[in-house]
């Protein structure tokens, strides 16, 4: 009789699901209440701050427009200044291949100065005897 009694598991309380079901079934309206306010409250604070955002980004683009309108027509003067510039460049570019070129050196000899080529004869007209003047003379 000396022997231990042997060990028992300890007691686990019983599951309370009666109760706890009937809490959860039953709301209690004051929470209820209380809790539609808070999200009317926290709806109506978004609310507000998305428009104060809103109202900034149209502030902005309302300055950024005229901006952005006077940035196009001096982008419009630039290309007109460019492209008239290019043809300038292409024209010049045109002349210095033609002043380098050694085929036309005597053309362009002649077309800066008044020398003629040596092989070539000068023909002058006297203004007197214009064929205009001369042909009605020779008609009679």
């Amino acid at each position: 009789m000396n022997a231990l009694p042997l060990p028992q598991p300890p007691e686990s309380p019983k599951p309370r699901r009666s109760r706890q079901s009937a809490r959860r079934a039953r709301p209690q309206p004051v929470q209820s209440a209380s809790r539609h306010r808070i999200l009317a409250a926290e709806a109506i604070a978004k609310l507000g701050v998305n428009a104060v955002i809103s109202s900034a980004a149209i502030a902005a683009l309302v300055q950024l427009i005229p901006q952005s309108i006077s940035q196009q027509t001096k982008l419009k003067e630039i290309q007109a200044e460019v492209q008239i510039a290019e043809t300038r460049v292409t024209r010049l570019k045109a002349d210095f291949n033609r002043y380098f070129d050694p085929q036309q050196a005597t053309a362009i000899v002649q077309e800066q100065t008044n020398r003629a080529d040596p092989n070539q004869r000068l023909i002058v007209l006297d203004g007197a005897e214009s064929p205009k003047q001369a042909a009605p003379a020779q008609n009679p």
